[in-house]
């Protein structure tokens, strides 16, 4: 049994400003070729699936090409994708009867039955192999926010709610799964979420469920399930040496992951055990590009912009190019001088980031050109060291953590 583990498509991006269909649409190009190359029985996609809840037409036009085109092709290939934190749960789960006569998953919001239990059979999904015996069950939980949880319902003395109420969904799931399963079947867990010990990119993603002290701890699903496929954070990583994995975006979200190396995780089992967790990287169709990569005085930086040596390619190709620059005051027609010196090169010039002698040179300077980018806390961060000339204390950004989880819940749909 071949699956193949991905998350956080982001349907509908724009990175200042630039659409990135056509990324978006390369990728699902080389993913369909790639699930037919390498024979997958399935694939499940942790959450994300758009960028945010009221994306583009053409997102949606991307999403039902690809899924037909599957179907239509790899008939017997299942196909199972969740809601994140980004996504709409009204909106994906809206199409549920007709994409269920296709055999295809898409679960928006956490189903429950009229008395609140968990409609275990909507939430747990059955993958075959190629002779069509289900090989694996699913745990198919989107993005759970508190409302979801059922939070009266746990013990007063219950430290941290939120944390023990995510547990109670995955046991529950967990141990029905283990009662419907046999010796030759497997268990994988879905979930889009912040785990303990991952990794965040600074521009890009922000602790969810909560705030920074509501990180899930690693074992809700390593001692539950033979695999755990994650999604919410955007850089590829194991945890705590487990089979927990992100699989991670499948193009950069922001200028912060020009390094990442893009992929899916290609999961196999045999005989009802995990047997291989390889990578399959993505090609990057778009090239990031930072100059100079630590910032330098703007004389140095047009001329290193003015020798830029690129072969020329069609607009929707050229790279994305943030130019770094240090600076003893602002500077007058600073945007005008970089056009001029990129005059007639093959770049696309998306942001200047100014840098200043006189600030930390780890604090990036505090502007309208960058703001747009930055997560709450970021944000909080450099308003803070430009208001105190220092960095806030952990009290201060717990506190502002746990407003800023107040306020998105009161903003979450019912």
């Amino acid at each position: 049994m071949r699956i193949f583990h991905t998350s956080d498509w982001h349907l509908g991006h724009q990175l200042l400003g630039i659409s990135r269909e056509f990324e978006q649409q390369a990728f699902l190009n080389w993913l369909f070729e790639q699930l037919k190359e390498q024979q997958a029985d399935a694939l499940i996609v942790a959450g994300d699936i758009f960028d945010s809840a009221n994306p583009p037409a053409w997102s949606w036009r991307l999403l039902y090409q690809f899924l037909a085109k599957v179907k239509q092709s790899l008939p017997s290939l299942d196909l199972l994708l969740m809601a994140g934190n980004h996504d709409s749960p009204s909106k994906l789960d809206a199409p549920d009867h007709l994409l269920r006569a296709f055999d295809i998953h898409l679960i928006g919001a956490l189903p429950r039955h009229d008395d609140n239990s968990l409609d275990l059979d909507k939430l747990i999904i059955e993958l075959k192999d190629k002779t069509g015996e289900v090989a694996v069950r699913v745990a198919a939980v989107p993005f759970l926010r508190a409302g979801d949880l059922d939070l009266s319902t746990l013990d007063k003395d219950v430290n941290d709610k939120l944390v023990a109420g995510v547990e109670r969904v995955y046991q529950q799931i967990g141990d029905e799964i283990a009662r419907r399963n046999n010796d030759d079947q497997a268990s994988v867990a879905m979930a889009h979420a912040y785990l303990v010990s991952s990794q965040i990119s600074e521009m890009s993603e922000r602790r969810i469920l909560g705030g920074n002290q509501h990180a899930l701890p690693i074992d809700i699903f390593a001692t539950r399930f033979d695999y755990t496929a994650l999604g919410h954070l955007h850089k590829p990583q194991q945890l705590g040496g487990q089979n927990v994995y992100y699989s991670g975006s499948v193009i950069p979200m922001s200028l912060a992951e020009k390094d990442y190396k893009h992929q899916v995780k290609v999961v196999d089992f045999s005989e009802g055990k995990l047997s291989s967790v390889n990578s399959l990287h993505i090609p990057r169709t778009v090239q990031l590009m930072k100059i100079p990569s630590i910032a330098q005085p703007l004389d140095e930086v047009l001329a290193l912009l003015a020798n830029i040596d690129l072969p020329w390619l069609d607009p929707h190709l050229q790279p994305l190019l943030e130019v770094v620059v240090l600076l003893d005051k602002p500077q007058a027609m600073l945007r005008e001088k970089i056009n001029q010196a990129l005059q007639d090169k093959p770049v696309r010039l998306v942001k200047i980031t100014s840098q200043y002698h006189e600030k930390d040179a780890k604090t990036p300077a505090f502007d309208g050109e960058i703001l747009e980018q930055l997560q709450p806390e970021h944000v909080f961060s450099l308003k803070y060291f430009q208001q105190y000339n220092k960095q806030p204390e952990a009290k201060y950004l717990s506190a502002f953590s746990q407003l800023l989880s107040d306020c998105q819940q009161d903003n979450s749909e019912p």
